[in-house]
């Protein structure tokens, strides 16, 4: 009966395979249209870069001369508008890093508290915490900017870093939160039989466990204030305090704008937040993974 059934099943195993080298194909044809949607932006920046101003918009697809005097300019602040770019770009990571570093701070010791500690009605804290992002951020920054006004902060990098801690924290407490779920309760347990703190706790057990959640989420945190522009705009505007994206868009108020200097501080301004990502990524995807799947 068996081998009577068998030529029967034979037809439909090359239409399977045709289905499936079909699909594979067309999969692979949109793969590769997203890739390079994805890279056309890039590869125009580096295109204008390496340009001679006059041939920026000559319409070629790479330029007869290619040049490196526009990355010489930046690095050697030859225009006008660059000026102060290396402090400006001191101020990106002075913002970026206090942001992080506030981040963790913050959002490590309220997961902890709530769910080493357990902190009684935590669970109100966390949720009016994630209440925040159901205002689109764009709209308090009028409000925002009223208050760090009001505080004597106007024209202040700190301004700046307050607004992003306010943003990125909600984010950093529930991923610690998840994450820290992982974590076994009895080593808190044989820590305070030993005569431990919690403070010793939280330094000593809790912060080295909860490594991968602190990279992903400190990554996340120096990578939302580092492109972040709207606040910065708003909120910084003597050159010596305000911070690379603001600068840029200074150039855009020329009569006629330096685009080839525009891109390739651009292309400076970008590296380092591509080194952190790809030095990282290992410990984010595993700090995101687990922070998603523990409940």
């Amino acid at each position: 009966m068996s081998l009577a059934l068998a030529p029967g099943r034979r037809p439909g195993r090359p239409r399977y395979r045709l289905r499936r080298a079909v699909v594979e194909t067309l999969c692979l044809a949109l793969g590769f249209v997203l890739v390079i949607w994805s890279l056309m932006p890039v590869y125009n920046m580096v295109l204008i870069a390496l340009s001679e101003h006059g041939a920026v918009f000559s319409g070629d697809i790479w330029p007869h001369a290619p040049s490196l005097e526009s990355f010489v300019v930046v690095w050697t602040q030859g225009f006008w508008y660059l000026e102060h770019f290396w402090r400006q770009f001191g101020n990106s990571f002075f913002v970026g890093l206090m942001t992080m570093f506030l981040t963790l701070l913050i959002g490590s010791l309220t997961s902890f508290t709530i769910g080493r500690l357990r902190l009684r009605h935590g669970w109100l804290l966390t949720n009016a915490a994630l209440l925040t992002y159901v205002i689109p951020a764009s709209f308090l920054a009028i409000p925002f900017y009223r208050i760090m006004q009001g505080y004597g902060l106007g024209d202040n990098p700190w301004s700046v870093i307050a607004a992003m801690v306010t943003f990125a924290t909600p984010y950093a407490i529930f991923i610690f939160q998840q994450y820290g779920k992982s974590i076994p309760m009895e080593l808190d347990e044989s820590a305070r039989i030993d005569g431990a703190s919690p403070l010793q706790i939280y330094v000593w057990i809790y912060l080295p466990l909860m490594a991968p959640a602190l990279v992903a989420v400190g990554t996340y945190a120096l990578l939302l204030a580092w492109n972040e522009y709207l606040y910065q705009f708003l909120l910084l505007s003597s050159p010596d305090v305000m911070t690379v994206p603001v600068a840029l868009a200074q150039f855009l108020n020329s009569d006629e704008s330096p685009w080839n200097y525009m891109m390739a501080t651009a292309i400076v301004y970008a590296v380092p937040p591509i080194v952190m990502y790809y030095g990282f990524r290992r410990y984010m995807a595993a700090g995101l993974t687990m922070g998603g799947v523990k409940g």
